[in-house]
């Protein structure tokens, strides 16, 4: 690829609505949420070998740029931390290197299950270090936080995120680097939460009803 060419998307690995995931049994999870899951939809170590591909990705596309990362709070600091972690080994054992900065803002969209349209952007308001830099946002709902960084001019943003779910309304956004797309159920794990609950769950798994029922506020 060309110094100068931009990065194409590239679109991440399917998880089809068929896929009933694996079964509890055959993983370690912690024993107070016996009851609050139904499946394992993506192991941690798989996750963790998409989120090192991902870094490669992202080191062949931008490196030599000087860089922001801008992770999204809370559901985003597991895999900003991991992509991160990947970047910078990338960068001690190769010819490119990214020098990176990281910055952190939080964003509040769910209430129980659902997405309501009460968006608080915490953490942005003078994100003028932006400008001119390329950023790698990371975390879910971009779309709104896209605008707002947009006005602080940096020279290019791209977003990497871990997960796409199918829903019939879905946007004409896309990140530009996709760890899965997967099936419209909610997940917990791996940082993503359920009225803060799950956090601590290292795999990403599907609750169940009863899950629902006991965390709902």
């Amino acid at each position: 690829m060309a110094d100068d060419a931009p990065p194409k998307r590239r679109d991440g690995i399917v998880i089809e609505d068929s896929w009933p995931g694996y079964s509890l049994d055959l993983f370690s999870y912690p024993a107070h949420y016996a009851g609050d899951l139904d499946c394992v939809i993506i192991p941690h170590g798989v996750i963790m070998d998409r989120t090192e591909r991902l870094a490669r990705n992202i080191m062949d596309d931008l490196g030599n740029h000087d860089i922001v990362v801008l992770c999204v709070l809370k559901g985003g600091y597991q895999f900003s931390a991991d992509l991160v972690d990947r970047i910078k080994a990338l960068s001690c054992n190769s010819n490119r290197t990214i020098p990176m900065r990281v910055h952190f803002i939080r964003l509040k969209s769910y209430l129980n299950d659902q997405s309501t349209e009460d968006l608080h952007i915490v953490g942005a308001e003078d994100l003028s270090f932006l400008t001119g830099k390329a950023i790698v946002g990371t975390g879910k709902t971009m779309k709104t936080l896209l605008k707002h960084v947009q006005a602080f001019k940096p020279n290019m943003i791209k977003v990497a995120g871990l997960l796409v779910k199918r829903v019939s309304q879905n946007s004409s956004f896309l990140p530009d680097y996709v760890g899965f797309e997967i099936p419209n159920r909610f997940v917990v794990g791996y940082a993503l939460d359920y009225n803060e609950y799950f956090r601590d769950l290292n795999h990403i798994c599907v609750i169940s009803d009863s899950g629902k029922s006991k965390y709902k506020v």
